[in-house]
């Protein structure tokens, strides 16, 4: 959707390395957007994404052994919906893929529309270019299964690529959201990382168990909240939680316990606040720390392969 960072280009030096031409879509869907969601405010920074791939575009010029970008498809709504003009209401009229349940789940459940208006757009990209293969960040994991769900439920001629998670020096997951957050926000939403990553040293070293597992990231998140809470409205970044979620790898089912022959995805989303006071001279970032800032992530759990008993392991999961 534009807006690129070190993320979606990863996506595309990925892509360069499998094919010879690479096809990159730059397009804020609407449909993917809530009625009272921030498609209004949504960062869309064309010139400048244009520099960027450009850039890209003369390091690998020279390099016969990779592909090349060969164009950038930056479609009008008009294009993408050239009947009724789009809705973001639920109940709204329209054509459109539906994924279920998966798409009502995580994520879905809090953003009702999202993975409706992911698969539709994305359903009608693939069938405008007709990709042999698509690229999706592992950071967006649930999108990834949607979408390799929609490929194989339509029997869609194209394969499914994720590529991993790229992040800052000090974890945070790279979005386009960032550029909201400033300096205070910034630091305390690495808390989200900070969250996962417990769960998974308590895996590492042998919890299994949901309850167990699951209250290591809790203890983090209520211990930064407590800090923030105690500080001045002036210094503080308040967040809400809205999930953390450990699934199975498959078919994104909630566990109870986690097979370590098989391990989980573990995910979760949190909510950066508004700022409530501001500070002269404050980086509070685009939008004045005004706007909410929904952040996600996640990390596959799984043990080290010389811990793991190959011969009983089921194939490995092409998604993760």
């Amino acid at each position: 959707m534009g807006a690129l960072h070190q993320g979606h280009l990863a996506l595309i030096r990925q892509a360069v390395q499998e094919n010879n031409h690479v096809y990159v879509s730059i397009y804020v869907n609407p449909t993917q957007f809530g009625v009272n969601e921030d498609l209004a405010s949504y960062p869309q920074t064309l010139s400048a994404d244009l520099q960027q791939l450009r850039s890209l575009t003369a390091e690998y010029w020279r390099d016969d052994s990779v592909g090349q970008i060969t164009a950038v498809f930056t479609p009008t709504t008009q294009d993408m919906y050239p009947g009724l003009k789009p809705t973001s209401e639920v109940d709204g009229p329209g054509s459109f893929v539906t994924i279920t349940p998966l798409s009502s789940i995580l994520e879905g459940a809090s953003r009702p529309v999202f993975f409706r208006g992911v698969a539709t757009v994305c359903m009608k990209l693939f069938n405008i270019v007709q990709p042999d293969r698509v690229y999706f960040g592992q950071k967006d994991v649930q999108q990834t299964y949607v979408i390799q769900r929609m490929v194989d439920d339509f029997h869609l001629n194209t394969r499914v690529r994720i590529v991993p998670t790229v992040r800052e020096k000090d974890g945070l997951a790279m979005s386009s959201r960032n550029v909201y957050l400033g300096k205070r926000r910034r630091k305390v939403a690495t808390v989200l990382i900070r969250a996962l990553r417990a769960v998974r040293t308590e895996f590492l070293n042998g919890v299994t168990k949901r309850e167990e597992l699951l209250s290591a990231a809790h203890r983090i998140v209520d211990e930064e909240l407590g800090r923030q809470t105690a500080l001045p409205p002036q210094w503080r970044s308040l967040f809400e939680v809205d999930y953390f979620s450990l699934a199975d790898p498959k078919h994104l089912t909630e566990l109870d316990e986690v097979n370590p022959a098989h391990g989980a995805v573990l995910s979760g989303a949190i909510k950066m606040l508004p700022v409530e006071e501001s500070q002269e001279f404050g980086d509070l970032g685009t939008g004045g720390g005004k706007t909410p800032v929904r952040l996600i992530d996640n990390l596959r759990l799984e043990l080290p392969s010389f811990i793991r008993n190959s011969d009983s392991l089921e194939a490995s999961d092409p998604l993760l």
